[in-house]
């Protein structure tokens, strides 16, 4: 069996309140490997097929990785965009509910005959402020932060979010923080980058902060005009590092 054999499927998930919500799972097949766990949370886009590709890229390089599909509720069997959509227009994923289900994902993991006990976040868009919100209430062993919009500053006037900073919560960090940006990303915008880094070295957290010349938002996104390949690449290589450091 190859090395890089892994197994994916859709399946439940107890999520917020016990509810069962669909969630996207993809491991190594090794039965001999004892490895750490990734809750991967998806963009505002949704549940779709771009970020189960990433799911599996975390199991071919040797973490067990699940997707919760935050839009379970809204739109039960909706398309990705649909669902988004309807999401969206309901002021998106309540804080709330966001932890539960991160922390129901956290337990699958942790249940897996292959697991060392220790699990990240990663999140892209506003799974990027959802992977700080996890790591401010839940205690993980490290979070990604790609491009999170609104961990610090309100969305603008007429954008239906119903969310709030979060900027304040910093010293609850439970865990190492890797952030990704993109320098011309206007949400969040340099100014607010460094606004949570000040933040992150008043509270004495461990963080790595790489912002990215020539790259907006999204710029992992591989079926969006804003992906940036030399960013994205780069942005890779640091995930992996910092996941070998912490999770392994």
């Amino acid at each position: 069996m190859s090395s890089d054999a892994i197994t994916a499927e859709s399946i439940t998930i107890p999520g917020h309140g016990e509810d069962e919500i669909e969630a996207y799972s993809a491991r190594p097949m090794d039965p001999g490997s004892i490895v750490g766990g990734v809750v991967v949370i998806h963009h505002m886009p949704g549940y779709d097929a771009q970020t189960k590709e990433i799911a599996r890229t975390f199991a071919v390089n040797g973490y067990n990785a699940v997707v919760p599909n935050l839009y379970s509720r809204e739109a039960p069997g909706a398309s990705p965009d649909d669902a988004a959509a309807i999401a969206r227009a309901a002021g998106g994923v309540p804080d709330e509910r966001l932890v539960g289900d991160v922390a129901g994902a956290m337990s699958f993991l942790k249940a897996l005959p292959t697991a060392n006990g220790k699990v990240a976040t990663i999140g892209y868009c506003s799974g990027g402020r959802q992977s700080f919100l996890a790591a401010v209430s839940l205690p993980l062993d490290a979070a990604v932060d790609c491009y999170g919009a609104f961990v610090v500053g309100n969305p603008p006037e007429g954008m239906p979010l119903k969310v709030g900073p979060l900027v304040d919560r910093t010293p609850q960090l439970s865990c190492p923080l890797l952030g990704l940006f993109g320098a011309e990303d206007q949400y969040p915008s340099q100014e607010q980058v460094a606004e949570l880094e000040a933040a992150l070295k008043a509270a004495g957290k461990t963080y790595e902060f790489h912002s990215y010349e020539n790259a907006g938002h999204a710029f992992f996104s591989v079926n969006r005009p804003s992906y940036r390949p030399e960013a994205a690449n780069d942005g890779w290589q640091k995930i992996f590092a910092f996941f070998g450091k912490y999770l392994s």
